[in-house]
């Protein structure tokens, strides 16, 4: 991933409140996806109670989402949280940055 674009969503998502709802919205929008298949319903309610969390989180941190100014952090937003769960359970070292 472009450092760049790493630092910029770092730089959008430092209040605590607003990580905290990354951290809970983002699985269900992921998980949301797979299970339009099997639960649309359960899916539906997923998805968009993920999505209220990413806008009420960026509501809190008085800001945009950083998918505004480009669609690459659609992808970027994922792969910050699993960098955080694996730092977490020690499976990755923290980089000086955080």
């Amino acid at each position: 991933m472009d450092k760049s674009y790493i630092n910029n969503y770092k730089s959008r998502h430092q209040h605590p409140l607003n990580r905290l709802c990354h951290t809970i919205g983002i699985p269900m929008i992921t998980i949301a996806w797979p299970l339009f298949f099997f639960r649309w319903r359960w899916a539906l309610v997923l998805f968009v109670s993920g999505w209220l969390l990413q806008f009420l989180g960026h509501a809190i941190e008085g800001n945009q989402p950083a998918f505004f100014q480009n669609p690459i952090y659609f992808f970027i937003g994922p792969w910050w949280l699993v960098r955080r769960v694996a730092q977490s359970l020690g499976l990755l070292r923290s980089s000086p940055s955080k």
